[in-house]
Formats: structure tokens, C-alpha cells, sequence
């Protein structure tokens, strides 16, 4: 009896040990438009390459000989892009890009085809300051350590939308979980909150990194001579929604959970052809950003006085 239930013991084992290899359609390249813009005084990058396999982690290529403009539509104002060897580009003189309160068109143009997209440059606020706090051993970390929060407020009326950008020592806090949005003070529309200062999940949850990416070890947000850079820049509705399903797509639980999370798909795209009876899909986003920013080191000072405000 014992010999039949190691035999079926092991052909259990044997059989979750099948390998599965489906053969996969191969989907045609789509044309991927990254025309995420701003009006800091400095160079204004967009990225117009071929979309790839999801295995291939290849460096994309850029598609050549392209006309790329941006037309303001409130005052006619054309900004003419010039080719680089990986990108197209506008270099700004003595002023940023565009004006607040202004819509703007993005028009990418080859020899057979012309595509096209909308985008508003809306308002954002100053950030008031950044603020280091002195904690002791808590239940995040069993350690004396150092946090920041940084403070701005929406301005008053409802629909503004925002994307929180954030460096530590000069490093882009870029990881798929450090995705950080607000719908005017708040998180998303479901919680609206108007003319105050950001919530605490916006101004602390994604500038504060207990985990070091390296080691992956548990370890104190800041140290004495770290530094936090923050901005705030505006997106319009749509761009909120793109980076709201952008979030879902990348941040994935990966293992047993990905059997209960939504399949992978192409995120929406506000870029389309001029043509109406065209077939032809694109992939990527367009959006132009009014930019506030901020920052400040957690000198040996400035640590003294979050202690004794402790």
C-alpha cells in the first residue's frame, strides 16, 4: 500500500514539472508616440520609435525623416521639432514652452500618414516647503530614522490633476509602486478634496523609501546629508487617466497573484490619425506640463531641528 502511495506521490510531483511553450502570434509593430512636455527652460524631448516583443528588452529605435510640431491652438504660435540621432526635439532659448491657460496640438507627420493630439497646459501650484521629521523605532522601521513630507496646495476648483515627481541624491524615484498622481488635493475622483493641502498618502507615501533597491533591505528614508528634489507637474484629465492605467499595467504582483490581476494590454492613447477611414493603430501618450519644484538636504542642522521639534 505504501508503495502505491509513493508511486502516485511522485507522479503528482512529475506531472506539475510539465513545461508549457504555446507558440504566440506575432502582432504587428506599432508606431509609439512619448511626447510627455513641459515649460522648464531646457530641452524638450520626443521619442517616436517602434513598439517591440514584450521579451525583447532592447533599446527601441527611433523612426527617421519625421515633421514634428506643436501648434498653439489659443494663439497660433508654431514650435518646430528638430531630428536627433534617438529623438526629435525642441531647444528653448530664453523661455519654456508654451503658456498656462493654452491648448496645444502635437502633429507627427510622415511621407504616407499625419497623426495628431490634443493637450491642455493647465495650472499647478508652488510647492511651500519640505519638511524633515525625526522618528523613533516604529512599527515601519525598528530604528531611529528620518522622513520628509513635502506641502503645496491645490488651488481652489474642482478638475486640476497632477503628477508628483520625486529625486533622492539626484536619483529619479522611478519605480512602478513610486507612480505618484492627485486629483485636485487628493488621490482620484472617487475622493474629492479642493483647494487644500495635498493628502498625506501624496505628500509622504512615495517620497519615502524603506526598502534600499540594491539590497532590498529594510533602511531609514533619509540620512544625514541626503537630499530630496520635488515637482509637481500639471497633467490634464486624460493624461491622469493614462498614468492611472499605466500604474495597473506595470506595478503587478507577479507570481501565484497574477492569476487573479487584469490581463496585460495596451494603454489608452490620446494620439490618432488625421484620417478618418484609417487603419492604422498607435500606441503612447501626449502631455504638456506647467512644473513647480523644490528641494532641500537634511543637513546635520536641519536634522538638529526635527529632533527637538520631535
Amino acid at each position: 500500500m505504501k508503495n502505491v502511495l509513493y508511486i502516485l506521490i511522485g507522479m503528482t510531483f512529475a506531472s506539475c514539472e510539465y513545461e508549457v511553450t504555446p507558440k504566440l502570434a506575432e502582432l504587428a509593430n506599432l508606431m509609439v508616440v512619448d511626447a510627455w512636455l513641459n515649460n522648464k527652460v531646457e530641452r524638450q524631448v520626443i521619442n517616436i520609435t517602434r513598439s517591440q516583443p514584450y521579451f525583447d528588452n532592447s533599446k527601441p529605435v527611433k523612426i527617421p525623416d519625421l515633421e514634428v510640431s506643436l501648434i498653439d491652438l489659443t494663439d497660433g504660435t508654431v514650435f518646430y521639432f528638430e531630428e536627433g540621432p534617438d529623438h526629435y526635439y525642441w531647444e528653448p532659448t530664453d523661455e519654456g514652452l508654451g503658456q498656462i491657460g493654452h491648448s496645444y496640438r502635437l502633429l507627427v507627420e510622415s511621407a504616407e500618414e499625419t497623426f495628431e493630439a490634443i493637450a491642455s497646459l493647465n495650472r499647478t501650484p508652488d510647492i511651500d516647503s519640505i519638511i524633515y521629521e525625526y522618528n523613533t523605532p516604529n512599527f515601519l522601521l525598528n530604528e531611529v530614522h528620518y522622513t520628509v513630507q513635502f506641502y503645496a496646495t491645490d488651488p481652489k476648483g474642482p478638475g486640476d490633476c497632477y503628477w508628483i515627481k520625486a529625486w533622492k541624491n539626484g536619483q529619479f524615484l522611478g519605480q512602478p509602486g513610486e507612480l505618484n498622481m492627485a486629483y485636485d488635493a487628493s488621490v482620484s475622483p472617487g475622493q474629492p478634496i479642493d483647494g487644500q493641502v495635498f493628502t498625506y498618502p501624496i505628500r509622504f507615501g512615495f517620497i519615502n523609501p524603506y526598502t534600499d533597491d540594491e539590497t532590498r533591505e529594510q533602511t531609514s528614508p533619509y540620512r544625514i546629508g541626503d537630499s530630496l528634489y520635488v515637482e509637481v507637474h500639471s497633467i490634464d484629465r486624460a493624461g491622469y487617466d493614462f498614468l492611472y492605467n499605466l500604474y495597473f499595467q506595470i506595478n503587478r504582483p507577479g507570481g501565484f497573484g497574477e492569476l487573479f490581476s487584469s490581463p496585460l494590454s495596451n494603454v489608452s492613447t490620446n494620439i490618432q490619425s488625421t484620417d478618418p477611414n484609417s487603419t492604422t493603430a498607435v500606441a503612447g501618450f501626449f502631455n504638456i506640463s506647467a512644473v513647480r519644484g523644490q528641494g532641500l538636504k537634511l543637513s546635520q542642522e536641519v536634522a538638529d531641528q526635527a529632533k527637538e521639534k520631535h
